[in-house]
């Protein structure tokens, strides 16, 4: 059952993921809300886990930087691990003067800049979108913790330092409230495979304001959203 890039055996992972960009994210969770968990992956160091929360067997797996990596590994868990819902937890910047660092958003659909879902979509436009249950539900597991959060569109780039006037102006006129690197490949994999997913960011960077979160805080400080995120897939 091992793929390239998944040394995991065959039932290892549960059928409901939830997949951090970074390994130590990952690490991060399992040690701190997992009971019985053990590590199920660790090639090119991308770490995976799975244990109990609050009696539900799930997992928790790494996907590294941008849409590329990140489709290889949510690829090789749908075809070879039978893994059905994928709830991507990342940061993302903005721009919006209504949002600030360390708020959460949900994103509802992903425009992109990169070409790998025409690539695969016959040279068309895919409207890359979330699952509408996977999306209530952390809607509804955060009303239910206390939280809250925002719904909206992101924008997924392939360019992580995009310094261009014009593309911050066309992100404000169409009210992107995120912009990260991975989602519209998340969801455009996720329709083809009839599997779900959703995609839920802690704001990590105003780009305007030039304001961030430390680098420590990106790997291990995001427990709103981790807890939000959990919760919701116990519905």
């Amino acid at each position: 059952m091992a793929t390239p890039h998944i040394n995991a055996k065959k039932g290892d992972f549960s059928d409901f993921v939830l997949m951090p960009g970074d390994p130590i994210r990952a690490k991060y969770i399992a040690e701190n809300y997992l009971d019985n968990f053990r590590e199920v992956t660790n090639v090119r160091s991308m770490l995976g886990f799975t244990g109990i929360y609050k009696g539900k067997r799930i997992s928790i797996m790494s996907h590294g930087i941008g849409i590329p990596s990140c489709l290889v590994y949510v690829k090789e868990l749908i075809t070879e691990y039978n893994v059905k819902k994928i709830i991507r937890i990342g940061t993302c910047g903005t721009i919006c003067n209504n949002i600030n660092i360390n708020d959460v958003i949900v994103c509802l659909g992903a425009s992109t800049d990169s070409n790998v879902n025409r690539l695969r979509f016959n040279g068309n436009d895919l409207s890359s979108v979330a699952d509408f249950d996977l999306l209530c539900n952390l809607v509804l597991a955060s009303k239910n913790l206390g939280f809250h959060i925002k719904v909206g569109n992101f924008f997924t780039t392939d360019l992580f330092y995009k310094n261009n006037d014009d593309f911050f102006k066309m992100i404000q006129k169409y009210n992107i409230v995120g912009i990260e690197m991975e989602t519209s490949g998340l969801y455009s994999i996720s329709l083809e495979h009839k599997i779900q997913s959703v995609s839920i960011c802690t704001v990590s960077d105003h780009i305007i304001r030039q304001e961030k979160i430390s680098v420590k805080d990106r790997e291990s400080s995001l427990n709103r959203m981790i807890e939000i995120s959990l919760n919701s897939m116990l519905m």
